[in-house]
């Protein structure tokens, strides 16, 4: 569970790192290899913890290792982790 003082962190997170006309993209446009910084995080709440929790946010760095059938596995926090197409699609570099 998340605590208000780092809920309050992470929202600003987001502002911070998005600003309005600035070009994104999906995570799984990225080119293996290249590290990127998540600009923003999509989809329902329930996702974005989720995404959270894995070490997905806003201003943090990923890079993308390998694809298979459309799943990736990126490096996150010295960690990697493998997710679906679908979620990687709601992660914007």
């Amino acid at each position: 569970m998340l605590t208000k003082n780092l809920k309050q962190r992470l929202a600003d997170a987001n502002s911070m790192n998005y600003k309005e006309g600035e070009k994104m993209m999906p995570l799984t446009l990225a080119d293996a290899g290249e590290e990127k910084i998540i600009k923003k995080i999509g989809g329902r709440q329930e996702v974005k913890t989720h995404l959270e929790n894995l070490g997905f946010v806003a201003g943090g760095a990923v890079t993308i290792v390998s694809t298979m059938g459309g799943n990736v596995i990126v490096k996150v926090k010295e960690s990697r982790v493998a997710i679906s197409k679908e979620m990687a699609q709601r992660i914007m570099i």
